[in-house]
C-alpha cells in the first residue's frame, strides 16, 4: 500500500470523499435524518476549518517552505508558531471540517463513513510519509515539535 504514500492531491482525496458522500446519500435516501438549521451547522463547522487551513498555507508561506503536499522532502523549515500550535495539520484539519460540513449538509447517515475514510486515508497515506519525511530532513526539531503538538487536535 505504500504506492499510494503522498501520491493523491489532498484536495483531490477531499472531492472524491464529497462526491462519494453526495453519490451514497441519493443511492439511499432511507439514510436521511432530520436535522434543524443544517445548513447553519455546516457553515459553522466548515467556516472555522477553512479559516485554519488558510492561516496554515500563509504560514508556509511567510517562512518560505513548500506548501505542496506531495513533496515533504521540500521542506525548508518547520512552521510551530499561529495554527500550528494546536494541529500539526491545519490544511488537513481544514479539508477534514469540510467533508465532516458536507455529511452535515446532507443529513444521511450513509455518507458519514466517508468522513472516517478521509480522516484514515489523509493519516495513513499523507500524514504519517510526510512525519517521517520532516523527521529525517529535521531530526530531533521535528521530533520535538511531534511531541508538543497533536496531529489533528
Amino acid at each position: 500500500m505504500q504506492a499510494l504514500e503522498l501520491k493523491i492531491p489532498p484536495a483531490a482525496v477531499f472531492l472524491v470523499c464529497a462526491t462519494g458522500m453526495w453519490l451514497l446519500a441519493r443511492a439511499f435516501p432511507g439514510g436521511e435524518f432530520e436535522l434543524r438549521y443544517a445548513g447553519f451547522l455546516a457553515t459553522a463547522i466548515a467556516g472555522p476549518g477553512l479559516a485554519v487551513a488558510i492561516i496554515g498555507i500563509r504560514a508556509f508561506r511567510r517562512h518560505s517552505t513548500t506548501v505542496n503536499p506531495l513533496r515533504p522532502d521540500e521542506a525548508s523549515a518547520i512552521v510551530s508558531g499561529s495554527v500550528f500550535g494546536f494541529t500539526r495539520n491545519p490544511m488537513y484539519l481544514g479539508l477534514a471540517c469540510c467533508v465532516l460540513a458536507w455529511g452535515v449538509y446532507l443529513r444521511n447517515f450513509a455518507a458519514l463513513p466517508c468522513f472516517v475514510i478521509f480522516v484514515a486515508y489523509m493519516t495513513h497515506f499523507q500524514i504519517k510519509p510526510e512525519e517521517r519525511a520532516l523527521q529525517e530532513k529535521f531530526g530531533d526539531e521535528y521530533v520535538s515539535f511531534k511531541s508538543r503538538v497533536r496531529r489533528w487536535l
